[in-house]
């Protein structure tokens, strides 16, 4: 069987002023595109879903709507788990209607989904954390062992651990347990799960720029070696560059976000992860690179007319620019390079060469006039840096108004 892991839609998300809702839009398109051209049979999208708990309208009706593409008309299941940005009460609360369109929504920890009987397909075992499926088309069951995101207040909630000295013990035990109880060599096995998981003794693995992070020390770091041996893979969320912390035998992946979601992705290709999965045998998989969506690029330039020439020929993007300059931008080369580009997202001016310490300056004199006041209070939240004439005539502007 087929099987389509993707995670991280972080649907609504912005980046500062700009809304990604269209680039969204497109990129599903896509996702939606693969899995017809593909003819996936099983569709897992392993958390973050949403960029907050109150996401908006048109990024609850994206979500939907495109969950009901997916099915292709109930034939084929979609599995959605809650992750650390979702509400997992938003996420659950649709879930007897999804389930009528061939939509599984679980969005806490121990869910026990109800059994079901659709057209294309069933749940015929279940327990907390744990389903089985049957699709009519296949003469195996696929097994599921299920993680959202547990906060430390649900982990108490429904684990009843402490979850800074036991969070790995917890987990561990109840995976194997629905393992042992449930996956055998007759079905294909799967974990999927929202969280911060890697080998022991491997470098960390870099959490995106504005992502709500996951790992506080080693408390909140699952171990790969965590997970049952009947698993044959696991499809992970959270970590929004592509990567098997497993083995090609039994793969352990984070399959990317969908779009570049912050400037420390930038330059990052993004992609869906397609399994091939038979009964007792190693899954294969390949990473399917997506093409939708704004670049993101993050540079540094020294001169005005540098940056200028750069914007000019990369239309279309998004952009975080560092200017290195022997003074502070003035109106008009700022209002230059704005001109250039429309999606300019951050404008960093950086000083070049100065050397500075609180020592370099003298004692700020609170009883001088009050333009001098203000150079010397400039100097020092600066760097020692001059305030330009610009700054001078607008401060000259406003104090004498």
């Amino acid at each position: 069987m087929k099987i389509l892991h993707t995670a991280d839609w972080h649907l609504g998300k912005k980046l500062d002023r700009f809304s990604r809702l269209e680039e969204q839009i497109e990129v599903l398109e896509e996702i939606i595109g693969i899995a017809d051209e593909k003819a996936v049979d099983l569709v897992l999208i392993a958390g973050d879903l949403f960029d907050n708990f109150n996401p908006s309208v048109e990024a609850i009706e994206l979500f939907y709507k495109t969950l009901k593409r997916l099915t292709a008309h109930g034939k084929r299941p979609v599995i959605a788990i809650s992750g650390n940005h979702d509400s997992p009460y938003l996420v659950d609360s649709p879930n007897s209607l999804a389930r009528e369109c061939g939509i599984i929504l679980i969005g806490h920890p121990n869910t026990k989904v109800q059994p079901m009987n659709l057209e294309h397909f069933k749940i015929t075992a279940s327990s907390e954390g744990f389903f089985e499926l049957q699709l009519k088309n296949q003469n195996f069951p696929v097994r599921i062992v299920h993680t959202p995101y547990a906060s430390e207040i649900r982990l108490k909630e429904y684990f009843g651990e402490n979850k800074e000295a036991e969070l790995n013990r917890v987990l561990a035990e109840n995976w194997a347990k629905n393992a042992d109880d449930f996956c055998d060599e007759k079905g294909v096995n799967l974990l999927m799960a929202h969280l911060y998981m890697n080998k022991k003794g491997a470098p960390s693995l870099e959490e995106p720029e504005g992502e709500k992070p996951l790992k506080m020390g080693n408390a909140d770091l699952i171990f790969s070696e965590s997970i049952p041996t009947q698993i044959q893979y696991t499809a992970l969320g959270h970590l929004h560059a592509f990567n098997n912390i497993g083995t090609a035998e039994k793969p352990v992946v984070y399959s990317s976000s969908p779009l570049c979601y912050s400037f420390s992705e930038a330059g990052q290709t993004k992609y869906l992860s397609m399994i091939e999965a038979e009964p007792n045998q190693p899954v294969s998989f390949q990473k399917i690179p997506l093409t939708k969506g704004k670049k993101l690029f993050r540079k540094t330039f020294d001169s005005v007319d540098q940056t200028v020439a750069w914007l000019s020929a990369h239309p279309g993007s998004l952009v975080e620019i560092t200017l290195e300059s022997e003074t502070f931008l003035k109106a008009e080369e700022r209002k230059q390079i704005y001109n250039a580009h429309d999606g300019i997202v951050h404008l960093i001016p950086k000083v070049k060469n100065q050397e500075f310490t609180e020592n370099n300056l003298r004692e700020i004199n609170l009883g001088q006039e009050i333009l001098p006041l203000f150079q010397d209070y400039f100097k020092s939240k600066n760097s020692g840096q001059e305030a330009n004439e610009d700054l001078i005539k607008l401060f000259q502007e406003i104090s004498n108004s």
